[in-house]
């Protein structure tokens, strides 16, 4: 299980928007390689979309802890998970917008040269 970080790859992008770029020593990654590559597979290589997928998971991990936790004079508030997640909405409404203004097909151009009068 490898964990580098190049801008220049699909993978390296995935990492850069999701934040999981402390990979020095590799044990430090959240994701492998080779995960990041899976929600890229996943998503028809589409990197927005496996980030929000990526950021999905990441969330998941820390859904599991308690939100808040009260000791004495201590108190701590955990909002991970909901930011995590509203990033992942993000840049799916980021991918559904551009998908919206997209057109399903563009204009045919009529070639008006090679047309035959049809006389019956």
């Amino acid at each position: 299980m490898t964990a580098t970080y190049d801008i220049t790859t699909s993978v390296g992008k995935v990492r850069l928007i999701t934040g999981d770029t402390d990979i020095h020593p590799s044990s430090d990654a959240v994701f492998t390689d080779e995960e990041i590559t899976y929600f890229l597979t996943a998503q028809s290589s589409d990197i927005n979309l496996a980030s929000a997928d990526v950021l999905d998971a990441w969330a998941a991990k820390y859904i599991a802890n308690a939100d808040s936790e009260t000791i004495g004079d201590y108190q701590y508030a955990q909002s991970t998970a909901k930011k995590m997640i509203a990033l992942a909405n993000n840049l799916r409404d980021k991918v559904a917008a551009v998908a919206a203004t997209t057109p399903a097909m563009d204009w045919a151009e009529l070639d008006l040269i090679n047309v035959t009068e049809d006389t019956e």
